[in-house]
C-alpha cells in the first residue's frame, strides 16, 4: 500500500510492483536457491520486492535513489539487517560494497535508464554471479535476439558475450502502479564467459557499435565509417575474415565480429591483444 509519499514520480520512471503473486515468482525463480552470498536490489521503490527478499536472510544492499522512498524504506526495515543506499545505482561499485566476494543483482529497472544500467554492472561482472532483472518486454527480446531479426543489435551481444540470458516470464501493466504503457519482463543473465572467445570484450564491442551505427548500410561502408578506415582496407579485412562485404550487421554472430576483431588486430587497424 501506498501512501502521499509513496506516490509514483514520472520523472524517475517508477512503477512499482503491487502483485505480490509475481513478486513471490520473481524470487523463486529468479535467485539460486543458496542464499550464502550478497544481494544488492535496485530501485527498491516503497519496498515491495525487498519484503520479499528479506525473508532469504542473506546480506542485503538496497539502493534508491528517491529519497522520499529511501525515507519509507527506513521506517519500515528499521529492524532489518539491510543497507539502503541513496544513491544513483549508475555510480555504484559492488566490489565497494562487498569486496572480492560475487554476489546477484535484482531489480525493477527504470524502462529510461535499462540500457545504460545492464552495462554499467554487466562492466563489473567479476563481482556478480548474475542478476535478475525487470525490464520492458522490448528490451527482453532484444537481450535475447539471435542473429538475422530486426531485435538483434548491440545490445543482444553486450548483454550475450557476458552471460546466458534467459527470460523467466512476462508481467502484466496490472501488476504495476501506476501501470505501464508497455509490456514488461523478467530476465535471469547468468554471468559466465563466452565460449570461444579469445579477444578483449570490448575490442568487439567497438566493432560491433561500428557495424550498429547504420544498420540498414552494408558492413563495408559501417565500419569504414564506424572505425575510420579506408573501403579498401575494410574490403581487405572483410575478405581475408571469410565475411562478405555487403552483408549488414544484424547478420553476424559474435563469433562473426571475432574474426574481424582478430583481423584488424593482425593488420594493426584496432588496439587490443
Amino acid at each position: 500500500m501506498l501512501g502521499s509519499d509513496g506516490r509514483a514520480k514520472k520523472s524517475l520512471g517508477q512503477n512499482f510492483l503491487i502483485n505480490d503473486r509475481v513478486i513471490e515468482r520473481i524470487v523463486a525463480e529468479g535467485l539460486p536457491a543458496d542464499n550464502s552470498f550478497p544481494l544488492v536490489e535496485i530501485g527498491p521503490g516503497p519496498g515491495a520486492l525487498t519484503r520479499e527478499l528479506i525473508k532469504r536472510n542473506q546480506p542485503l544492499w538496497v539502493v534508491e535513489l528517491d529519497r522520499e522512498k529511501v525515507a519509507i524504506l527506513e521506517r519500515e526495515f528499521a529492524a532489518e539487517n539491510i543497507v539502503i543506499l541513496n544513491m544513483d545505482a549508475l555510480k555504484l561499485n559492488l566490489a565497494e560494497l562487498w569486496g572480492e566476494q560475487k554476489g546477484w543483482l535484482i531489480g525493477n529497472l527504470p524502462y529510461y535508464i535499462t540500457n545504460p544500467l545492464l552495462r554499467h554492472f554487466l562492466a563489473q561482472k567479476d563481482s556478480l554471479f548474475g542478476l535478475t532483472v525487470m525490464v520492458q518486454k522490448e528490451v527482453a527480446d532484444r537481450m535475447l535476439a539471435r542473429p538475422g531479426g530486426k531485435e538483434y543489435g548491440l545490445l543482444s551481444i553486450v548483454v550475450q558475450l557476458a552471460a546466458e540470458p534467459r527470460k523467466l516470464f512476462e508481467v502484466p501493466a496490472t501488476a504495476f502502479y501506476p501501470r505501464p504503457k508497455v509490456k514488461s519482463a523478467v530476465v535471469k543473465l547468468s554471468l559466465r564467459p563466452y565460449p570461444g572467445l579469445e579477444i578483449e570484450e570490448e575490442v568487439l564491442i567497438k566493432v560491433a557499435k561500428a557495424a550498429f551505427a547504420q544498420r540498414r548500410k552494408t558492413l563495408l561502408n559501417t565500419l569504414s565509417a564506424g572505425l575510420d578506415l579506408s573501403k579498401g582496407d575494410v574490403a581487405n579485412v572483410l575478405r581475408l575474415a571469410g565475411i562478405e562485404q555487403n552483408r549488414r550487421a544484424e547478420e553476424l554472430s559474435i563469433l562473426d565480429y571475432q574474426k574481424i576483431c582478430q583481423t584488424l588486430q593482425n593488420f594493426g587497424l584496432i588496439g587490443g591483444t
